[in-house]
């Protein structure tokens, strides 16, 4: 066989492996049959709540299993056609082999990533929330630049971006800001950014252009929706009212439109006020609030998954750190994955999708992710 051939097989066949091990094949295939006959139970349907939650956890398997048996078929047949074509040395069926090969190849890719977004929530949009860390003004423009390039990442990729809150710096940059991302697998991709976000670079802001590390964090929580039931009790809730910021016009800055909830038994705070009245802010925080509330229920979930099946990760969801050095001549460096750029925005689009699907498979695999220490 072709290197060029063999390089393709044992790509799809990697891309097969971590399909499995993610699915726990055998365990998946035992709960496919079940779901299949609670479904052809009558039962079933006095509940339409939980007839629901099957269907749904029914689909998910079905697709992701049929997706890797109809790659595998594709595979053993596409290699059974080269190896006759070379026995009979026919040059022309070898090349389109290789080439349906190299189709078959990137297919398996994007169906990986399709199967690693099968989690709860992941095909809802999601919000994403930006807050400047220690530093001023450095650590508030690194916040701006990274608002400024999830919001043109999700724009490339097809999405709504709706700016929910924000708050602008003192001198420059942003102090947090909140995104709405509306669009298929919107929080499936964007999950993995959740952490600290660290940027190495000379400060335009320093006369004596000394290097500085500018630190700010991500949270991503997925938009819930009605099939999710999330009770909140009022009494645990602290509502606070104040004038929206804004570049000015009809009830920004007049009127004490903005709303902040914040949950007082787990201490999450949510905002809102890009909507003009103070109930519209009120209403949108408090699905904020709830899908937080979810996000957290799902990494406990996850946790204690992880525990049970004694998977130890590094780095998870919520506790990565992502570092960036802009070198001189503006270069951009990311470290976790080594990615060079020529802007931030550039290093995030082109990558975020390729950078996804790695941290998903380091948490199926269990590998361990270093991250460069820069000081």
């Amino acid at each position: 066989m072709r290197a060029e051939a063999q390089a393709h097989v044992d790509q799809i066949r990697s891309a097969l492996d971590l399909l499995r091990r993610f699915l726990d094949w055998d365990r998946a295939l035992r709960r496919l049959d079940e779901l299949n006959a609670r479904v052809e139970d009558q039962s079933l349907w006095d509940d339409p709540k939980a007839a629901q939650e099957v269907m749904r956890e029914r689909r998910r398997l079905d697709e992701a299993i049929g997706a890797t048996r109809k790659i595998q078929q594709e595979l053993d047949d596409t290699i059974e056609l080269m190896e006759m074509a070379e026995a009979e040395d026919d040059e022309g069926l070898v090349d389109d082999a290789v080439t349906s090969l190299a189709a078959l190849a990137e297919r398996a890719e994007r169906d990986k990533v399709t199967a690693l977004l099968a989690g709860e929530a992941d095909a809802n949009d999601t919000y994403v929330e930006v807050n400047a860390g220690a530093g001023g003004t450095e650590s508030q423009d690194w916040a701006e630049m990274l608002q400024r390039m999830y919001s043109r990442w999700a724009e490339r990729h097809g999405m709504k971006v709706e700016l929910v809150d924000y708050h602008a710096g003192e001198q420059a940059g942003i102090k947090s800001a909140t995104l709405l991302l509306k669009g298929e697998n919107a929080y499936g991709y964007a999950k993995t950014e959740s952490g600290v976000h660290r940027l190495v670079r000379i400060s335009p802001y320093d006369s004596s252009a000394r290097r500085h590390t500018s630190f700010a964090s991500v949270w991503v929580y997925p938009v819930i929706d009605d099939d999710i039931d999330i009770e909140v009790n009022e009494g645990e809730l602290r509502i606070d009212t104040y004038r929206a910021s804004g570049a000015g016009g009809q009830h920004i800055n007049t009127t004490d439109s903005a709303v902040r909830i914040t949950h007082l038994p787990t201490g999450i705070v949510v905002a809102c006020q890009n909507q003009r009245s103070q109930h519209k802010n009120k209403a949108e925080a408090m699905k904020m609030l709830k899908a937080r509330l979810y996000e957290a229920e799902l990494q406990r979930r996850e946790a204690a998954a992880d525990a049970e099946h004694a998977a130890k990760t590094d780095i998870g969801w919520g506790h990565q750190i992502r570092s960036y050095v802009l070198q001189p001549y503006q270069l951009v460096k990311d470290l976790r994955t080594g990615v060079t750029s020529t802007s931030p925005s550039d290093v995030l689009d082109g990558d975020l999708d390729r950078f996804m699907a790695a941290a998903l498979s380091q948490k199926v695999t269990g590998e361990t992710v270093e991250v460069e220490d820069v000081d």
